[in-house]
């Protein structure tokens, strides 16, 4: 019997994975997307499969970049999106009728397709487009060059309708000639653009950024969410809106609820409408959901005994279908009107990523993982796919959920992970990875959860790694959240420290061998521990904030900000330097390496360059590492690669005094 061993870095960010779950409309049939890495193209490649009559095939066609599959009403024809243009990352709606023809492309949309969905009638599309670039900014760019109007000027996200044969014609009438002919034909680029435009109704017009939509179980209306501009601070005003398709009119909702609108749901009949909110539009309480009668005009509100967020996936006779987390475990039921829930799936150990219910209610499907299984696609709880046989081949870690009491006593849970042959009298280095957010959720699953830090490889060289659930984390309701109001970084600490408290006194922890890392509010928090205290032997600083006052400046997301520390820094000054990495610089001792993206708008990079002087003034020593055309995460499984082989290199060198040299990533080993 061969000796297995732990996966590579790049065999597990090669290991396959699956999104977006879609069942048939009689749910006989499942598509959902697997990923794949092409190290040639140093790209993920996306790929949809399908479940049909107790086997699993690929869809048949010659795209690599394919998402978001959704059948049609009589669950004969596959609709999705392929991406037709790398450079600008344009996607266009696809058809799929027989397994044996290729996919056609029936969009055409000039800045590519966001999201889209079958009318009811089958006979088109309605679709999120962004709307074409005003001729007169673009000839200002051909003059002066390429100029920016801070919040003004935008292009807005639109709504638009395709006739599906008009789209299958006009893909006929281009591809059907060759190169040099289609090209004479179509003229020139503006002319082909403008065809295009014509192509596609336009359903919405003027300032609304229209995020979300449905469409009535008759076809005749579309209740739409649409914030006044395109950019993220504005999400917190967005509004909800009927548009009756026959005469396009759109009627703005007497909804008393300002806030980021989730997903919006007709009901059966089509007389009501379902939506989540945030109270007051603070975005670490509780998402509620509301039923909003449209014959009557008045709104209702479920009371729920869900202390969670809540996400509405689809409305069916029985009543709403709703997920949810609890702790760090997914759940799905179905809520009715007056509050009461049957639960469809709710156990320990499971994580659901995605989920999708039949038109009648009867059937669903979903992806789930766990401690002891890799992700699978399940139909009416039957596993209908074996990626799980992935890690046969391998040695894998081992994780389990823990608990420990904070400084203020607050109860903080945990992912611990060990080796499969973990020893507690042995002294182990720790690490700790501290996820992001911070609404988000470390978990218990068996492999694949985080391509940012190599926990596997981690594991390997002896480490053991601890992955908590702090203050603000999804899942543990709406008081444990609010804990980080006023209290950012504070609070953090204290629950990662007395984390690693815990684990020192059950004896397997040596206290002088503990480091930290994390991206984004990960990233914060392990940019407060370098400066905020002399706990840590090492730490990775990823995408994470330096000093809140320069950080909301730069951000696009400065209500986020403003929620967790309740006020802008021009009206309270001290909450934003005693929560600033930045303020402690002069009491930094650890050596730090900082990664981050150029082009970070969420946290932006200065917040990098100002953690990296400081450090350097005060003679710590420190590692900054630019990610170019990098925005607030890595997308190339190259990138992913340098990330994870730094941050090994990096504390195997400060724990465990091993070489430095391939840090660079220059020497092949």
């Amino acid at each position: 019997m061969l000796e297995k061993n732990y996966p590579s870095i790049e065999e597990f960010i090669a290991f396959p994975k699956i999104f977006n779950v879609c069942i048939s409309k009689d749910g006989q049939k499942v598509a959902y997307l697997q990923r794949s890495t092409n190290w040639d193209k140093n790209s993920f490649q996306f790929n949809i499969w399908i479940y049909e009559n107790g086997k699993n095939y690929p869809l048949n066609q010659p795209h690599t970049d394919s998402s978001s599959p959704s059948w049609s009403n009589d669950s004969q024809t596959l609709a999705y999106l392929v991406k037709t243009n790398e450079r600008y990352n344009r996607k266009q709606i696809f058809i799929k009728r027989n397994i044996d023809i290729a996919g056609i492309q029936v969009s055409h949309a000039p800045d590519g397709v966001r999201s889209f969905k079958w009318s009811k009638d089958g006979n088109g599309f309605f679709f999120l487009a962004r709307e074409p670039e005003p001729k007169n900014i673009k000839k200002r760019r051909e003059i002066y060059g390429d100029i920016e109007y801070v919040d003004s000027e935008y292009r807005y996200q639109h709504l638009f309708y395709l006739d599906l044969q008009k789209g299958i014609d006009k893909t006929t009438a281009c591809f059907n000639l060759p190169k040099d002919l289609r090209e004479k034909k179509d003229d020139s680029e503006e002319k082909n653009k403008e065809e295009a435009d014509e192509l596609a109704v336009q359903l919405t017009q003027g300032q609304l950024n229209v995020n979300s939509f449905d469409i009535s179980p008759k076809g005749d209306k579309i209740i739409f969410a649409a914030a006044p501009s395109p950019r993220v601070e504005d999400l917190q005003y967005t509004k909800l809106y009927l548009l009756d398709i026959e005469s396009q009119e759109v009627q703005k909702l007497d909804i008393p609820h300002p806030g980021r609108k989730g997903r919006i749901i007709f009901s059966p009949e089509g007389t009501k409408i379902c939506f989540t909110f945030e109270r007051d539009n603070i975005i670490y309480q509780n998402r509620l959901l509301a039923i909003f009668n449209l014959e009557t005009q008045t709104i209702s509100y479920p009371q729920i005994e869900i202390d969670e967020d809540i996400y509405p996936l689809q409305w069916i006779e029985n009543g709403i279908v709703i997920d949810w987390r609890d702790k760090t475990n997914s759940c799905i039921g179905i809520v009715k009107e007056n509050g009461e829930i049957d639960n469809l799936i709710k156990q320990e150990d499971c994580y659901i990523q995605s989920a999708s219910i039949s038109f009648d209610g009867q059937n669903i499907s979903y992806i789930k993982a766990s401690s002891k299984q890799y992700f699978e696609v399940y139909l009416n709880k039957i596993q209908i796919t074996n990626y799980s046989h992935l890690l046969e081949n391998y040695l894998y870690t081992r994780k389990k959920l823990i608990q420990w009491s904070s400084s203020d006593g607050t109860e903080i849970e945990g992912i611990l992970c060990t080796p499969p042959d973990f020893d507690p009298k042995i002294k182990y280095p720790l690490l700790v990875i501290v996820h992001g957010g911070p609404v988000s959720t470390s978990l218990a699953i068996s492999l694949g959860d985080n391509l940012i830090y190599p926990v596997e490889s981690f594991i390997e060289k002896g480490f053991i790694v601890l992955k908590p659930n702090y203050r603000g984390s999804a899942g543990y309701g709406e008081a444990f959240r609010s804990l980080n109001y006023r209290n950012w970084g504070v609070g953090d600490y204290d629950d990662v420290i007395s984390g690693v408290d815990f684990l020192i006194a059950q004896g397997y922890v040596d206290p002088e061998k503990v480091g930290i890392m994390g991206w984004s509010q990960g990233g914060y928090i392990s940019a407060f521990c370098s400066t905020y205290s002399n706990r840590f032997k090492a730490i990775s600083v990823g995408a994470g904030i330096s000093n809140w006052v320069t950080h909301y400046v730069g951000t696009d997301a400065g209500f986020v900000t403003r929620a967790y520390l309740g006020d802008t820094p021009w009206n309270d000054k001290d909450i934003y330097q005693k929560t600033s990495p930045m303020i402690y610089i002069n009491s930094a001792q650890t050596p730090t390496l900082i990664q981050h993206g150029d082009r970070d708008k969420r946290v932006p990079v200065s917040n990098a360059y100002e953690l990296y002087r400081g450090l350097q003034d005060v003679g710590v020593e420190t590692k900054l590492v630019i990610l170019k055309n990098i925005a607030h995460s890595p997308y190339k499984p190259g990138m992913y690669r340098a990330i994870m082989k730094q941050n090994l290199t990096w504390f195997c060198h400060h724990l465990l005094s091993e070489n430095f040299d391939n840090f660079d990533l220059l020497n092949n080993e």
